[in-house]
């Protein structure tokens, strides 16, 4: 849905801002907290302070930036040729986030269909089991040759995994309803069912955070066992920061909204925000499929 042309936004003109000091604020940012990770991780002095100064400059971009285009969008400086630059940078965004999830669905099942059958025995691979791990068993799921992690047991996949499931598909329906608000402009209707998605968004982490203190504390699932822990582990972390990210931009629109920002055809800000949710249901939805379920 293309934005309406607005006042203040000439036609033929493509608002380019001047002099802004974010770009450098956040490449200097991204350096100083992939810096203090390296160090960090190599057990040098002063590492994660390093790592958590590049968070903070990090944070302070994001909050100024935004902010900025915020102030820029109330004031209709943009016009619809800068709307759909915006719409398509969030189609590639999202293209990107399905490259990034479809890399861990990948290796989760290259893990399943074919490293685990070979190091069994199975098909022309049969020598891989005789040379290395003879008595492995290639059962799913695994924690590799002797079981390199300790024994575990997994979260099934109807117990907290499917009431989060529900949580976060409601959560859809709640934001889709508050879409249609928006263009029908009903703002009452938007700011309630808008504060009901971020609000289960935020449930759905909490409830993220309660089964993994149960998988490492009763479980004894951890990152470290073996195949299954790191890619459910990665998988499901990844998905939940996602979530959290989500949650909170969520969370800014909604404000946005109870401070008037939004009209029905000026809020490109909230259907952004939106595609986002729905692809981390998406996303979410093979989660349970592929690694609680099957």
């Amino acid at each position: 849905m293309a934005q309406a042309q607005t006042a203040g936004a000439p036609a033929d003109k493509y608002y380019v801002p001047h002099h802004s000091p974010w770009p450098i604020v956040g490449a200097s940012a991204l350096f100083v907290t992939v810096a203090g990770a390296c160090m960090w991780l190599n057990s040098a002095n002063g590492g994660r302070w390093v790592f958590l100064l590049g968070l903070t400059l990090l944070a302070t971009m994001f909050i100024g930036w935004f902010g900025a285009v915020i102030r820029e969008s109330e004031s209709r400086l943009y016009n619809a040729a800068v709307d759909r630059s915006f719409r398509m940078g969030m189609m590639w965004f999202i293209f990107s986030e399905v490259m990034f999830f479809s890399a861990f669905f990948g290796a989760l099942w290259y893990a399943r269909q074919y490293s685990v059958p070979w190091l069994g025995g199975e098909g022309v691979k049969m020598f891989t089991n005789l040379l290395l791990w003879e008595d492995f068993e290639p059962a799913w799921p695994t924690n590799g040759p002797a079981n390199v992690g300790g024994e575990f047991e997994v979260i099934p996949a109807f117990g907290l995994p499917a009431i989060n499931t529900a949580i976060l598909l409601t959560s859809g329906v709640t934001l889709t309803i508050a879409h249609h608000a928006l263009k029908a402009g009903n703002r009452k209707m938007l700011n309630i069912f808008l504060a009901l998605t971020f609000l289960l968004g935020f449930l759905f982490i909490g409830l993220q955070a309660e089964e993994y203190v149960h998988a490492y504390r009763d479980l004894n699932l951890t990152l470290s066992s073996g195949i299954y822990g790191s890619t459910f582990f990665m998988l499901t972390g990844f998905h939940g920061f996602h979530v959290t990210i989500g949650a909170i931009m969520l969370l800014v629109v909604w404000l946005r909204s109870m401070k008037g920002h939004f009209t029905p055809t000026h809020h490109f800000a909230f259907e952004g925000v939106a595609w986002y949710w729905h692809f981390v249901d998406v996303v979410w939805l093979g989660l349970f499929i592929f690694v609680y379920w099957l």
